[in-house]
């Protein structure tokens, strides 16, 4: 007896397998997230994420330019500052002359057709390294949201277009819009780190902010790794409270909760590939155990099929590099 239906006919020939194709990854997807260090004309490698950079403004500037040719055009800028300029307050967060802040309005003046996302959490500028205030130990929810209030409007001024509040504060959403609709920015998006989880896959980041925390870990505000439904709950609030996506970081480990806010809520999702999942991929291939090309694209085709709107990824100007 032989079948009648026979899957393998729509995959006999190249032509035949892209016009099936479900998923279809585009550089329109990609975010990219990049370093900003003090400094001029310094490049460093990140030792730990090959292939990425930590720029001094001047020469961010011109990687965006690269990137912009190359069709990326949505940026994700992280600050590393030094040590003098951090306090327990994270003052330096809304000096409108702070070297992030002066770079993002440089962003968007010689790029105004680009889409400048930011970074809201304390621990790039906390002496603490924490993304909250702390006070005998504890982070402080509700005082912290002053000065992520503080912070996003620094930032709002500088005429980038989505804030990114990273910290997992509660309500910290809500104040943040609250604060920027009173001043007149109700045209600045909010993505919202809706499900952040407490992951062992940040350490190449922290490598590049030198952000790691003092003391303790970030238990106490980041998610669980074991809690699904739990993701629920936080993107119910980050909706009520006018968030305009929904991100979920790290992305490989939890595409099962990406599905769950795709198949819950309109809002577009997106999901962090994160640097140690960006690492991961980059060690194994020069060890030679895996072809890293074909590792990134089906790691991106994954988290697209899971039903990410948009990706940040580090990967992104990679794979637009094979667009070309």
């Amino acid at each position: 007896m032989h079948p009648h239906r026979r899957p393998r006919r729509n995959r006999k020939s190249p032509a035949l397998r892209d016009m099936v194709e479900e998923t279809r990854l585009s550089v329109k997807d990609m975010i990219f997230p990049m370093f900003l260090i003090e400094g001029q004309n310094k490049s460093e490698e990140v030792k730990s994420m090959p292939g990425i950079y930590r720029y001094s403004q001047d020469l961010l500037l011109k990687e965006i330019e690269v990137c912009m040719k190359l069709g990326i055009r949505t940026f994700c800028i992280f600050p590393s500052i030094s040590e003098d300029k951090k306090d327990s307050m994270a003052t330096e967060s809304w000096n409108p002359n702070s070297l992030y802040n002066t770079t993002l309005a440089k962003i968007k003046t010689l790029f105004p057709e680009s889409c400048v996302m930011t970074d809201v959490a304390m621990d790039p500028y906390s002496s603490d390294g924490h993304d909250g205030i702390v006070r005998d130990g504890r982070i402080i929810n509700d005082d912290t949201l002053e000065v992520l209030g503080k912070m996003a409007l620094a930032q709002a001024r500088t005429g980038i277009d989505i804030i990114g509040p990273s910290d997992m504060m509660d309500g910290r959403v809500g104040y943040i819009r609250q604060i920027l609709d009173e001043e007149g920015y109700s045209d600045v998006s909010i993505m919202a780190y809706t499900a952040k989880y407490a992951s062992a896959f940040y350490g190449p980041f922290r490598d590049a902010l030198d952000s790691a925390p003092k003391f303790g870990d970030k238990k106490t505000y980041q998610m669980d790794p074991a809690n699904k439904r739990e993701a629920l709950i936080e993107a119910d609030l980050d909706y009520s409270e006018g968030a305009d996506f929904m991100m979920v970081k790290p992305a490989l480990a939890y595409l099962d909760v990406i599905s769950l806010l795709k198949d819950n809520y309109e809002l577009p999702i997106t999901a962090y590939n994160v640097s140690g999942e960006y690492a991961m991929i980059k060690a194994a291939a020069e060890k030679g155990w895996l072809d890293g090309e074909k590792a990134m694209l089906e790691t991106l085709l994954s988290i697209k099929r899971s039903g990410a709107n948009a990706i940040l990824t580090y990967f992104a100007k990679e794979f637009a590099l094979l667009q070309k």
